[in-house]
């Protein structure tokens, strides 16, 4: 059965708005999908590594040809893999969120845990401010990216969560936050210039016991 959504469509200019007629379910895999072939899977990994250079270097709406070429692919292989241009700001940020969480694991186990904090939540702050145009298209309305949304939300959580409770454990950080807000902070902060340092900020901040003077390096 078709049915009608509104949708981000790639555009070879830059992203528009329109509807289309669908079928079947939203955009993903279907369940008992064939798995794709090697070379398929390639192409896929090459795009959205693409697809992260580019939307760094010229933000979300940067032009479908300039992904393609620098994955060394045709347009028509971007636009049958990801059909949408939500789909394919989808794969990226799931793509370096996934990066984010399995970072977490290499630096608690490297670092003591008030590093491992700092470190992550670095690797964090680099993530958001490179990626112009993210917060639109999260907040734009549209309802591709609402799964996009939690995904965030079940994903980078838990992580910073359990880095904060270790480094409370460790007697490094004294403040109580909740990992949500947190990032909201961060994520916030990323707006303006110099937010490595506002970041900074906010993690010296985490440490201060409440006392004069006090305050841990």
């Amino acid at each position: 059965m078709y049915r009608k959504r509104n949708i981000v469509p790639i555009a070879r200019g830059g992203t528009t708005t329109s509807t289309e007629t669908t079928a079947g379910p939203a955009a993903g895999p279907a369940s008992g999908a064939r798995p794709k072939r090697a070379d398929a899977r390639q192409n896929v990994a090459a795009l959205v590594q693409a697809a992260k250079v580019v939307f760094t270097e010229s933000g979300v709406d940067a032009p479908v040809r300039a992904i393609a070429e620098r994955a060394g692919v045709g347009v028509g292989t971007l636009y049958r893999h990801f059909p949408l241009r939500s789909d394919l700001i989808s794969a990226v940020f799931r793509h370096e969120i996934d990066e984010c969480v399995a970072a977490a694991g290499e630096l608690e186990a490297s670092h003591p845990p008030g590093e491992a904090l700092d470190l992550w939540t670095m690797r964090y702050t680099e993530f958001v401010a490179t990626k112009r145009g993210l917060a639109t298209a999260l907040h734009s309305g549209d309802p591709a990216y609402e799964p996009l949304r939690d995904y965030f939300a079940t994903h980078l959580a838990p992580t910073l969560d359990r880095l904060l409770r270790a480094a409370t454990q460790s007697g490094e950080v004294h403040q109580h936050v909740e990992a949500a807000d947190f990032l909201s902070a961060v994520a916030n902060l990323c707006h303006g210039s110099g937010a490595e340092r506002m970041v900074g900020l906010l993690l010296l901040g985490l440490r201060h016991d409440g006392a004069p003077g006090t305050t841990r390096a």
